[in-house]
């Protein structure tokens, strides 16, 4: 495997007006993605944490260290080019979401689901008007088809930068409900994970902590709370 980075060839990076959007410029160069389309993006805020990742690159370039541009390139490259198919995708979580599928035991896990889960349950029925019911056991069991026909609409409303902050909200919740209730400021986002992780939390009381388990959780909640500034910025 090669080491080799490509090196820091720019002096400075920093947010431009651009027709339709802002874009970033490197030394007066426009920024483009990895499939060489222009890198274009909805609002000031978002080109100015683009360049911000472009300026902390210090001798080779790492995107690892740069989400706003990795989500940006996401957005751009892929989404738009299957904005249907990724929507189609994550509005399916609605049938088999983890905030329904829940455990007949023991009691006090049954109670902390209900607890932690139910109420975002009313807020998605309340605010989405899509009412998702509990389920427990194994087998599939589906849900009522308009609940989640409003849901599906929902998720096909939002626009490419949305959907791509979206995806990350859903698939690293693993709850389409949670993904919305993040996107709609319906509690912090940090309690909107640790609400993700009631079924990991109460292993974790039961058997304890595994540490490289924490860490991978770890690096999932920060990148869902970058999913959520993006979504914002979009």
């Amino acid at each position: 495997m090669s080491d080799w980075k490509q090196k820091r060839f720019w002096k400075e990076a920093r947010a431009v007006a651009a027709e339709a959007g802002f874009a970033v410029e490197l030394d007066g160069r426009r920024v483009k993605t990895p499939a060489k389309a222009a890198l274009v993006v909805p609002s000031r805020e978002m080109a100015e944490a683009i360049a911000a990742e472009w300026d902390a690159q210090i001798e080779g370039i790492n995107p690892e260290t740069m989400p706003f541009t990795r989500s940006a390139n996401a957005a751009i490259d892929k989404v738009a080019n299957q904005h249907a198919e990724v929507a189609d995708m994550l509005a399916d979580y609605g049938d088999s979401d983890l905030l329904c599928y829940r455990a007949d035991a023991p009691q006090e896990l049954v109670q902390r689901q209900e607890a932690e889960w139910g109420p975002a349950l009313d807020w998605a029925e309340q605010t989405l008007g899509a009412r998702l019911a509990p389920r427990t056991g194994l087998l599939h069991q589906p849900q009522e088809a308009d609940a989640l026909k409003r849901l599906r609409d929902g998720v096909h409303a939002l626009s490419n930068f949305q959907l791509a902050a979206f995806h990350d909200l859903v698939s690293m919740s693993g709850s389409l409900v949670l993904g919305f209730a993040a996107a709609h400021n319906w509690r912090d986002t940090g309690e909107i994970w640790r609400i993700s992780r009631v079924d990991e939390s109460w292993q974790e009381e039961q058997w304890g902590v595994d540490d490289e388990a924490k860490a991978a959780a770890e690096l999932k909640r920060v990148a869902f709370l970058h999913a959520k500034n993006f979504y914002d910025f979009s």
